[in-house]
Protein backbone atom coordinates (compact mmCIF):
# COMPACT_ATOMS: atom_id res chain seq x y z
CA UNK A 1 0.00 0.00 0.00
CA UNK A 2 1.30 3.47 -0.83
CA UNK A 3 0.50 6.84 0.68
CA UNK A 4 -1.30 7.83 -2.55
CA UNK A 5 -3.50 4.75 -2.49
CA UNK A 6 -4.51 4.99 1.17
CA UNK A 7 -7.93 6.55 1.81
CA UNK A 8 -7.98 9.47 4.21
CA UNK A 9 -10.16 7.80 6.85
CA UNK A 10 -10.25 7.06 10.56
CA UNK A 11 -7.59 4.62 11.89
CA UNK A 12 -8.43 0.96 12.52
CA UNK A 13 -9.41 -0.27 15.97
CA UNK A 14 -6.48 -1.27 18.20
CA UNK A 15 -5.56 -4.94 18.82
CA UNK A 16 -7.81 -6.58 21.39
CA UNK A 17 -10.69 -4.18 20.91
CA UNK A 18 -14.18 -5.56 21.37
CA UNK A 19 -16.33 -6.54 18.43
CA UNK A 20 -18.45 -3.49 19.13
CA UNK A 21 -15.36 -1.26 19.02
CA UNK A 22 -14.14 -2.82 15.78
CA UNK A 23 -17.58 -2.35 14.26
CA UNK A 24 -17.57 1.31 15.29
CA UNK A 25 -14.19 1.81 13.69
CA UNK A 26 -15.41 0.16 10.49
CA UNK A 27 -18.47 2.41 10.56
CA UNK A 28 -16.18 5.44 10.91
CA UNK A 29 -14.35 4.46 7.72
CA UNK A 30 -17.67 4.52 5.87
CA UNK A 31 -18.73 8.02 6.94
CA UNK A 32 -19.92 10.20 4.00
CA UNK A 33 -17.48 13.00 4.88
CA UNK A 34 -14.40 10.76 4.90
CA UNK A 35 -12.10 11.40 1.97
CA UNK A 36 -10.91 8.70 -0.41
CA UNK A 37 -8.11 8.60 -2.96
CA UNK A 38 -9.77 8.32 -6.38
CA UNK A 39 -7.53 7.62 -9.37
CA UNK A 40 -8.66 10.10 -12.04
CA UNK A 41 -5.88 10.85 -14.53
CA UNK A 42 -3.93 7.92 -15.97
CA UNK A 43 -0.16 8.28 -16.38
CA UNK A 44 -0.11 8.70 -20.21
CA UNK A 45 -2.77 11.41 -19.91
CA UNK A 46 -0.75 13.30 -17.29
CA UNK A 47 2.46 12.99 -19.30
CA UNK A 48 0.87 14.19 -22.54
CA UNK A 49 -0.76 17.06 -20.64
CA UNK A 50 2.59 18.43 -19.49
CA UNK A 51 4.37 17.64 -22.77
CA UNK A 52 1.66 19.54 -24.63
CA UNK A 53 1.88 22.48 -22.22
CA UNK A 54 5.66 22.72 -22.65
CA UNK A 55 5.32 22.39 -26.42
CA UNK A 56 2.72 25.18 -26.60
CA UNK A 57 5.01 27.57 -24.71
CA UNK A 58 8.07 26.60 -26.78
CA UNK A 59 6.21 26.79 -30.08
CA UNK A 60 4.72 30.17 -29.20
CA UNK A 61 8.11 31.66 -28.31
CA UNK A 62 9.99 30.21 -31.27
CA UNK A 63 7.11 30.91 -33.67
CA UNK A 64 6.92 34.50 -32.49
CA UNK A 65 10.65 34.86 -33.04
CA UNK A 66 10.45 33.39 -36.55
CA UNK A 67 7.67 35.85 -37.44
CA UNK A 68 9.35 38.88 -35.85
CA UNK A 69 12.84 38.35 -34.37
CA UNK A 70 13.19 39.87 -30.91
CA UNK A 71 15.94 40.20 -28.30
CA UNK A 72 18.46 38.17 -30.30
CA UNK A 73 19.45 39.43 -33.80
CA UNK A 74 18.64 36.78 -36.44
CA UNK A 75 22.16 36.77 -37.84
CA UNK A 76 24.43 33.74 -38.21
CA UNK A 77 22.82 30.43 -37.31
CA UNK A 78 20.29 31.88 -34.88
CA UNK A 79 17.25 31.67 -37.18
CA UNK A 80 18.26 28.19 -38.38
CA UNK A 81 18.51 27.00 -34.78
CA UNK A 82 15.18 28.56 -33.83
CA UNK A 83 13.48 26.92 -36.81
CA UNK A 84 15.00 23.56 -35.89
CA UNK A 85 13.77 23.85 -32.30
CA UNK A 86 10.33 24.86 -33.61
CA UNK A 87 10.07 21.83 -35.91
CA UNK A 88 11.38 19.32 -33.35
CA UNK A 89 8.92 20.68 -30.79
CA UNK A 90 6.10 20.46 -33.34
CA UNK A 91 6.91 16.79 -34.01
CA UNK A 92 7.04 16.11 -30.26
CA UNK A 93 3.68 17.80 -29.87
CA UNK A 94 2.28 15.69 -32.72
CA UNK A 95 3.37 12.44 -31.04
CA UNK A 96 1.88 13.62 -27.75
CA UNK A 97 -1.38 14.40 -29.52
CA UNK A 98 -1.54 10.92 -31.07
CA UNK A 99 -1.03 9.27 -27.66
CA UNK A 100 -3.75 11.44 -26.10
CA UNK A 101 -6.10 10.60 -28.98
CA UNK A 102 -5.58 6.89 -28.30
CA UNK A 103 -6.68 7.46 -24.69
CA UNK A 104 -9.80 9.23 -25.92
CA UNK A 105 -10.81 5.74 -27.06
CA UNK A 106 -9.04 3.46 -24.56
CA UNK A 107 -8.80 5.52 -21.36
CA UNK A 108 -10.88 5.39 -18.19
CA UNK A 109 -14.24 7.11 -17.77
CA UNK A 110 -12.63 10.44 -16.91
CA UNK A 111 -10.50 10.77 -20.06
CA UNK A 112 -12.54 9.01 -22.77
CA UNK A 113 -14.42 10.93 -25.47
CA UNK A 114 -17.65 10.49 -23.51
CA UNK A 115 -16.19 12.83 -20.87
CA UNK A 116 -15.90 15.59 -23.48
CA UNK A 117 -18.92 15.21 -25.77
CA UNK A 118 -22.32 15.48 -23.99
CA UNK A 119 -24.12 12.16 -24.28
CA UNK A 120 -27.06 12.94 -21.98
CA UNK A 121 -29.16 15.84 -20.72
CA UNK A 122 -27.26 16.13 -17.44
CA UNK A 123 -23.98 16.75 -19.24
CA UNK A 124 -25.59 19.24 -21.61
CA UNK A 125 -27.20 21.34 -18.87
CA UNK A 126 -24.01 21.17 -16.83
CA UNK A 127 -22.37 23.30 -19.51
CA UNK A 128 -24.67 26.21 -18.63
CA UNK A 129 -24.67 25.60 -14.88
CA UNK A 130 -20.85 25.72 -14.84
CA UNK A 131 -20.89 28.88 -16.99
CA UNK A 132 -23.35 30.40 -14.51
CA UNK A 133 -20.92 29.67 -11.67
CA UNK A 134 -18.01 31.35 -13.48
CA UNK A 135 -20.32 34.27 -14.32
CA UNK A 136 -21.28 34.69 -10.62
CA UNK A 137 -24.91 33.83 -11.41
CA UNK A 138 -24.90 30.49 -9.55
CA UNK A 139 -23.31 29.90 -6.16
CA UNK A 140 -23.01 26.10 -6.43
CA UNK A 141 -20.56 24.31 -8.67
CA UNK A 142 -21.76 21.14 -10.47
CA UNK A 143 -20.48 17.97 -8.84
CA UNK A 144 -18.05 16.16 -11.12
CA UNK A 145 -14.83 14.23 -10.47
CA UNK A 146 -13.17 14.65 -13.87
CA UNK A 147 -13.75 17.47 -16.37
CA UNK A 148 -16.83 19.62 -15.89
CA UNK A 149 -18.73 20.04 -19.15
CA UNK A 150 -17.70 23.67 -19.71
CA UNK A 151 -14.04 22.72 -19.35
CA UNK A 152 -14.63 19.77 -21.67
CA UNK A 153 -16.13 22.10 -24.29
CA UNK A 154 -13.11 24.39 -23.98
CA UNK A 155 -10.80 21.41 -24.43
CA UNK A 156 -12.68 20.33 -27.56
CA UNK A 157 -12.20 23.84 -28.94
CA UNK A 158 -8.54 23.63 -27.94
CA UNK A 159 -8.12 20.29 -29.73
CA UNK A 160 -9.61 21.84 -32.90
CA UNK A 161 -7.33 24.87 -32.66
CA UNK A 162 -4.27 22.70 -32.09
CA UNK A 163 -5.19 20.70 -35.19
CA UNK A 164 -5.47 23.91 -37.23
CA UNK A 165 -2.17 25.11 -35.83
CA UNK A 166 -0.46 21.84 -36.71
CA UNK A 167 -1.78 21.71 -40.28
CA UNK A 168 -1.02 25.37 -41.04
CA UNK A 169 2.39 25.02 -39.39
CA UNK A 170 3.44 22.15 -41.63
CA UNK A 171 1.99 23.97 -44.64
CA UNK A 172 4.15 27.02 -43.80
CA UNK A 173 7.18 24.80 -43.32
CA UNK A 174 6.52 23.55 -46.83
CA UNK A 175 7.24 27.04 -48.15
CA UNK A 176 10.90 26.27 -47.39
CA UNK A 177 10.66 23.04 -49.36
CA UNK A 178 10.58 20.85 -46.24
CA UNK A 179 8.57 17.65 -46.24
CA UNK A 180 5.90 16.58 -45.52
CA UNK A 181 4.59 20.15 -45.71
CA UNK A 182 5.87 20.85 -49.22
CA UNK A 183 3.84 18.04 -50.78
CA UNK A 184 1.10 17.02 -48.36
CA UNK A 185 -0.17 20.57 -47.74
CA UNK A 186 0.48 22.20 -51.11
CA UNK A 187 -3.29 22.33 -51.62
CA UNK A 188 -3.70 24.46 -48.49
CA UNK A 189 -1.08 26.97 -49.61
CA UNK A 190 -2.81 27.25 -52.98
CA UNK A 191 -6.20 27.67 -51.28
CA UNK A 192 -5.23 30.36 -48.76
CA UNK A 193 -1.96 31.78 -50.03
CA UNK A 194 1.15 32.29 -47.89
CA UNK A 195 0.02 35.51 -46.18
CA UNK A 196 -3.43 34.25 -45.19
CA UNK A 197 -1.81 31.00 -44.04
CA UNK A 198 0.53 32.95 -41.75
CA UNK A 199 -2.37 35.04 -40.44
CA UNK A 200 -4.45 31.96 -39.57
CA UNK A 201 -1.44 30.32 -37.94
CA UNK A 202 -0.68 33.37 -35.77
CA UNK A 203 -4.28 34.11 -34.79
CA UNK A 204 -4.79 30.48 -33.83
CA UNK A 205 -1.73 30.69 -31.59
CA UNK A 206 -3.25 33.63 -29.67
CA UNK A 207 -6.56 31.80 -29.27
CA UNK A 208 -4.71 28.76 -27.90
CA UNK A 209 -2.85 30.95 -25.40
CA UNK A 210 -6.14 32.58 -24.33
CA UNK A 211 -7.72 29.19 -23.61
CA UNK A 212 -4.57 28.09 -21.77
CA UNK A 213 -4.73 31.21 -19.58
CA UNK A 214 -8.39 30.56 -18.71
CA UNK A 215 -7.53 26.91 -18.04
CA UNK A 216 -4.94 27.90 -15.44
CA UNK A 217 -7.32 30.39 -13.81
CA UNK A 218 -10.24 27.95 -13.63
CA UNK A 219 -8.03 25.14 -12.24
CA UNK A 220 -6.72 27.35 -9.43
CA UNK A 221 -10.25 28.63 -8.67
CA UNK A 222 -11.89 25.18 -8.58
CA UNK A 223 -8.94 23.76 -6.64
CA UNK A 224 -9.50 26.41 -3.96
CA UNK A 225 -13.27 25.86 -3.80
CA UNK A 226 -13.46 22.05 -4.00
CA UNK A 227 -10.28 21.37 -2.01
CA UNK A 228 -9.84 17.90 -3.53
CA UNK A 229 -6.44 18.35 -5.17
CA UNK A 230 -7.38 19.51 -8.68
CA UNK A 231 -3.91 20.93 -9.44
CA UNK A 232 -1.86 18.21 -7.75
CA UNK A 233 -3.94 15.51 -9.46
CA UNK A 234 -2.17 16.32 -12.74
CA UNK A 235 1.06 15.23 -11.06
CA UNK A 236 -0.18 12.29 -8.98
CA UNK A 237 -3.32 11.19 -10.83
CA UNK A 238 -5.38 11.26 -7.61
CA UNK A 239 -8.12 13.49 -6.27
CA UNK A 240 -9.40 13.27 -2.68
CA UNK A 241 -13.16 13.88 -2.64
CA UNK A 242 -15.45 12.77 0.17
CA UNK A 243 -17.40 9.53 -0.19
CA UNK A 244 -20.59 11.56 -0.54
CA UNK A 245 -19.06 13.63 -3.35
CA UNK A 246 -17.96 10.48 -5.17
CA UNK A 247 -21.47 8.98 -5.06
CA UNK A 248 -23.24 12.22 -6.02
CA UNK A 249 -20.86 13.29 -8.81
CA UNK A 250 -22.13 13.04 -12.36
CA UNK A 251 -19.21 10.79 -13.34
CA UNK A 252 -18.93 9.06 -9.96
CA UNK A 253 -21.01 6.41 -8.23
CA UNK A 254 -20.67 3.50 -5.77
CA UNK A 255 -18.54 1.56 -8.27
CA UNK A 256 -15.90 4.30 -8.11
CA UNK A 257 -15.75 3.88 -4.32
CA UNK A 258 -15.34 0.13 -4.80
CA UNK A 259 -12.47 0.67 -7.23
CA UNK A 260 -10.81 3.06 -4.77
CA UNK A 261 -11.16 0.49 -1.97
CA UNK A 262 -9.62 -2.26 -4.11
CA UNK A 263 -6.71 0.00 -5.03
CA UNK A 264 -6.18 0.87 -1.34
CA UNK A 265 -6.14 -2.81 -0.40
CA UNK A 266 -3.74 -3.79 -3.18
Amino acid sequence: MTALDEPLAAPAAPTGASAHGAGAAHHAVQRPNDRVAVYIWQAPVRITHWVTAICIVTLSLTGGYIADPFLIPPGGNVMTTIRLVHIITALTFLVSGVVRTVYLLAGNRFVRWTAFIPTNRTQFTELFRQAGFYGFVRSEIPKVLGHNQLAAAAYLALFALLLVETVTGFALDGLMGAEPGATAFAWLRELLGPQMLRLVHHLTMWLILAIALFHVYSCVLVDHIENVGVVTSMFTGYKFPTREEVVESRDGGPEVLEQAAKRADA
